[in-house]
């Protein structure tokens, strides 16, 4: 995930943002810190769904064709 550091930095941007307004220089490190924030949420998001199994009330896997696959090509 993100440092703590960045994310406190995140939100101490969305505060002044809200409260004064933030200077040019600010606005585009709030906008590059939410990009590197967003791709790591997504990259730690793939990586947990690449890990889960659906298993129905029978016991059978009901996992989606396309996660399995997915799922194959990233640990094979």
């Amino acid at each position: 995930m993100i440092a703590k550091h960045k994310l406190a930095r995140i939100n101490e941007l969305a505060k002044k943002a809200k409260t004064s307004g933030l200077s040019a220089e600010e606005t585009l490190e709030q906008a590059k810190l939410r990009r590197e924030y967003i791709q790591a949420f997504r990259k730690a998001m793939t990586d947990m769904l690449h890990t889960v199994t659906i298993i129905d009330p029978n016991g059978n896997d009901v996992t989606p064709k396309k996660l399995k696959e997915s799922q194959r090509r990233r640990f094979h």
